[in-house]
Formats: C-alpha cells, structure tokens, sequence
C-alpha cells in the first residue's frame, strides 16, 4: 500500500512537525513499506493463533498501596517560586476565547 506525499504532509500538520522536502521524502517511503508489510502480514492465517498482549511473561512489580509518611506540604512549597494557598502556583497557558 503506497502512501503519497500528500498523506505525510497531512499527518505532519496533525503532528504539528515541521518536515524538510527530504523527510518527506524519507517518511513517504519508509511509511509505503511499512503499509505495505502489514498488508501482507493481513494475509497469514492467524485463526489458530491465541490473542495475547505481550509475548514476555510478565508479573505485576507494584507494591501494595498503604499510606505513609511524606513530604511536609510547608518543604515541598519551600522553593517553589510562587505559592498561593498551599498549591504550587505556575503560569496560565490556556487562552481566553
């Protein structure tokens, strides 16, 4: 399945990326034959094959969730550059509309 420049630039903007005419280039190409590897990978039967998530065992690493002592709220805020009512307090970056 080929991809045409076209669709890379479209993808690009969606990316916000800003591409070169040679990355475009590149990611066209590169882009193809990926595509056209998974078509033909699309045409294996699979339907004795066993849907899995990962192919490595894998087990859960997390501890389990207790409550314990942290940081003092007053530390934790101690270099903080502003600070209003006990909260972090950082610069607006949503506009107005």
């Amino acid at each position: 399945m080929d991809i045409t420049q076209k669709e890379v630039e479209h993808v690009a903007k969606l990316a916000r990326l800003e591409l070169s005419e040679d990355e475009k280039g590149t990611f066209t190409r590169q882009l193809s034959a990926i595509l056209t590897y998974m078509d033909q990978l699309k045409t294996l039967d699979t339907s004795d094959v066993e849907p899995t998530m990962t192919v490595l065992p894998t087990e859960n690493v997390f501890r389990d969730d207790e409550v314990r002592p942290s940081l003092p709220q007053e530390r934790a805020l101690a270099n903080a550059p502003e600070q209003a009512d006990g909260f972090f307090r950082v610069p607006r970056i949503l506009e107005d509309r």
